[in-house]
């Protein structure tokens, strides 16, 4: 004799009771109540893992993020890159490691961070002269527009037009004066081809109608040694700040639109009679393409803060940096601006890599 099926299965599943009795009512509702256990079960591992906010509303959190400076350690670049993260440690609460990645005239640091993951965790000391002058020189792995996220302008550069004390000059008008007595001897150093210093050099020699030899290094330090051990007679660049206050050199003008606070007593350039364009320059923070804009905004926030402390433009000017914030937008101009100034310069004096 067969065995009956188990009532209790019936029960819960309705398939043999009558639905229009009391067992089948009974069943019919202990149906509907296991299925609204069962949906609600379904849904419970996703509302206890789903996020209250957006990913990125907890960035950093505990990830560091990587600094990248396409300088060498020691420069003002990298004095910059290191005061600006000592100031986010504090005001992102987060971990930020600066990882030098010199070469290529910057341009090894800046294509790592344009190959980069846009996530948020890895971020330039982007030059201007990566985005002015590079690509007036020679085809490049990246572009601003299609490969960075710009998230704000953070400093200007003072370069300082210093020459070695056994040139025997202390103004700009008496080495113009010795240039021209000796053509294409004079020689002035540089952080390499097409860095700042070296296309100040170019400007310089432009717009005094002289004519030096341009010496490039692997960097400002490099070039100042160079400069201190009379390899070289002269530098522009933010280095010769040092080198002037402590007599190891001969400041003889600011390489910038006004007086160095530093050095009060020496005069801008466009103050010795040298009438020279500046156009924008220095460095922001930059991001991979499609970093969060939310992100972005928080990292503006922070370094537009970190910026205006006196502590922070102190420690900067120091190392010939004026900490100047500049909104997103308004530095992308900027820079397009350098970049067509740039081209037209570059062209003039025939200045091609290498």
């Amino acid at each position: 004799m067969s065995q009956s099926p188990d009532p209790r299965a019936d029960a819960t599943d309705g398939v043999h009771a009558d639905p229009t009795g009391p067992a089948g009512a009974a069943a019919h509702a202990a149906t509907g109540t296991r299925r609204r256990l069962l949906v609600a079960a379904a849904a419970a591992p996703i509302a206890a893992f789903a996020p209250a906010a957006p990913a990125q509303s907890r960035w950093p959190g505990d990830k560091p993020i990587r600094f990248v400076v396409p300088f060498p350690p020691g420069g003002n670049s990298d004095v910059l890159a290191r005061v600006l993260a000592e100031r986010l440690r504090e005001h992102l609460k987060a971990t930020i490691i600066v990882d030098n990645r010199p070469g290529g005239t910057t341009q090894v640091g800046t294509e790592a961070v344009a190959r980069a993951e846009p996530d948020g965790y890895t971020m330039l000391l982007a030059a201007a002269t990566s985005f002015t002058i590079l690509p007036n020189l020679r085809k490049l792995p990246f572009d601003l527009n299609a490969n960075f996220e710009i998230a704000g302008g953070i400093a200007d550069y003072v370069a300082i037009v210093t020459a070695r004390k056994g040139l025997g000059v202390k103004t700009m008008a008496e080495l113009v004066e010795l240039a021209k007595k000796q053509p294409g001897k004079l020689t002035w150093g540089s952080a390499g081809n097409a860095s700042a210093g070296h296309i100040y050099g170019e400007q310089l020699k432009k717009h005094a109608g002289i004519d030096m030899l341009h010496v490039p290094f692997k960097g400002s330090v490099d070039a100042a040694n160079a400069l201190v051990g009379e390899q070289i007679d002269l530098i522009i660049d933010g280095v010769g700040l040092g080198l002037a206050r402590n007599g190891r050199a001969v400041a003889l003008a600011a390489f910038f639109g006004q007086r160095h606070p530093e050095l009060p007593d020496v005069p801008a350039i466009n103050e010795t009679g040298l009438k020279v364009e500046l156009p924008a320059g220095g460095w922001s923070i930059a991001f991979p393409k499609g970093t969060p804009q939310p992100i972005l905004a928080q990292m503006a926030a922070a370094l537009e803060k970190s910026l205006a402390e006196p502590d922070t433009k102190d420690k900067l000017i120091r190392a010939s940096v004026v900490a100047l914030w500049t909104p997103p937008a308004e530095y992308r101009r900027g820079l397009e601006g350098a970049r067509s100034y740039y081209a037209d310069l570059l062209q003039s004096i025939g200045m091609k890599e290498g």
